[in-house]
């Protein structure tokens, strides 16, 4: 009992002592990051890809802001055979607007996953180059994707084309930052959808722009640094030479795995080019403000994450891809797995120290007063301090008008909103278990169809949805 114990405590402290040495190896150049120059959107050709399922909710508005915001760039808008009016809203908006592309799926190749819309799409903006741009250059022609309910910030395409992102030739892949635009803040155009009905609501949508602004961007800029940087499901670029050149190998450009982004992310890299993360500008999306689809979501992004261990070995024995960026990408492939084995070493160290609590001569309190009492300091170094410190970071680079005192209940609640993570990774490890991959689409948080349902008018034209078949 008593080696089993040992094990057990030194398992755990290792685990503690990664977690928090990863952590100090994000944070520091996250907090010394400074902005990166802007170039000219102009030396770029760019078309955007938006996946729509059921999405009459948000898809006429996230349209008419892209038209406005973005006005040279081609919307490719995917209807995945929709159940409501989402086919007939893009069809009317294709039908006035030159830059607005409807692509019609229907049964039985349609709902295949995200992968596949995106693929559909893309064998569209080739056909659609080839017969109006015959010349085009595929190295300057950028493939974006952003979500039915994406907002893309106005300088987004300007911030990309700089020397750190497309304006250097050997990058292949650009993804920017991902916040919350539901956060409530009047006056924001990253933030001004009103915010949940609930203190529970808000407090999750919150730690989700916490979470993403602050801890993830701190990951991603440490991709960055080494070429490495993920691509996400909103706001990833992508060159469309890559593209093709990753087709030529795999068919498709994207793959079937439930973390698409990620893999295409991979495959950037294995096909020599490097991907970069640019925190200088961002794309909005709404945050979920219940506990529930939340879980759903992260399970979905855990399973996806443990279906991409596939690709570990692929990963260490290329020629392409760096040593640093090599053993970054297997820490990230391993976190779904660390995260399942730290939850049955802590939860097997808790119960063993609760058993020496209950047998100790003089009980629970006198086991406390006799030396146990240093796991309080040790709980609040290695397990709640690396988290809480988040919320400090979150006043600092994101949200200034926060008190120091917000920030730390912030950052106390991220700590909690972290046990929910762990729930998601065993929801997403009994469907890796049960060979389950189709997942339901998350409902959009709006209740009605937004107000802003027409684009800025355009030269009017036959859509394409007319002039062509629909593509599976």
């Amino acid at each position: 009992m008593i080696l089993g114990s040992a094990a057990v405590d030194l398992a755990a402290l290792l685990l503690c002592i990664l977690f928090l040495a990863y952590v100090a190896a994000i944070l520091v150049p996250f907090l010394r990051r400074r902005p990166d120059p802007a170039g000219d959107a102009r030396d770029l050709d760019v078309h955007l890809i938006l996946p729509c399922l059921d999405e009459e909710v948000v898809i006429a508005r996230t349209v008419a802001r892209l038209r406005s915001d973005h006005p040279t760039a081609h919307l490719w808008c995917v209807d995945d055979d929709s159940s409501d009016g989402t086919g007939e809203i893009l069809a009317r908006l294709a039908a006035t607007d030159d830059h607005v592309h409807l692509v019609s799926r229907r049964a039985p190749e349609a709902r295949q996953g995200k992968g596949a819309a995106l693929n559909a799409a893309w064998r569209r903006i080739k056909a659609w180059l080839a017969t109006e741009q015959p010349s085009y250059d595929a190295s300057r022609v950028v493939v974006g994707v952003v979500d039915a309910d994406g907002r893309l910030a106005p300088d987004a395409l300007d911030v990309i084309a700089g020397p750190a992102g497309f304006g250097d030739p050997s990058i292949g892949a650009v993804q920017v930052q991902v916040r919350m635009m539901n956060r409530g803040i009047a006056g924001r155009p990253d933030a001004d959808d009103p915010a949940a009905d609930t203190r529970l609501g808000r407090l999750l949508v919150l730690l989700q722009d916490l979470e993403f602004r602050t801890v993830i961007a701190a990951m991603q800029h440490l991709r960055h640094r080494i070429g490495s940087a993920g691509m996400g499901g909103n706001g990833q670029f992508t060159r469309l030479v890559v593209l093709d050149a990753i087709a030529d190998e795999n068919q498709t450009p994207w793959h079937g795995a439930l973390l698409e982004d990620f893999e295409l992310g991979l495959h950037v890299l294995l096909a020599g080019w490097g991907n970069r993360y640019c925190d200088d500008t961002w794309v909005a999306q709404e945050g979920l403000p219940r506990v529930r689809p939340l879980i759903r979501q992260r399970a979905r992004w855990a399973q996806g994450g443990m279906q991409c261990a596939k690709y570990f070995k692929r990963v260490l024995l290329s020629r392409e891809i760096s040593t640093p960026s090599a053993l970054e990408i297997s820490y990230f492939l391993m976190i779904p797995w660390t995260q399942l084995l730290g939850t049955v070493v802590y939860t097997a160290a808790t119960v063993i120290l609760g058993y020496w609590a209950t047998v100790h001569p003089t009980g629970v309190t006198g086991w406390f007063l006799e030396g146990a009492w240093g796991l309080v300091p040790l709980v609040a170094v290695f397990g709640v301090g690396p988290l809480v410190v988040w919320g400090l970071v979150y006043r600092l680079r994101c949200e200034p008008q926060l008190s120091r005192r917000a920030a730390v209940g912030l950052g106390l609640a991220y700590w909690g909103y972290t046990y929910l993570m762990l729930a998601s990774v065993w929801t997403g490890f009994h469907r890796v278990l049960r060979s389950h991959d189709s997942w339901a689409k998350t409902s959009r948080v709006l209740a009605e169809p937004a107000a802003a349902d027409v684009a800025p008018a355009a030269t009017p034209r036959l859509s394409d949805a007319t002039r062509a078949p629909a593509t599976p």
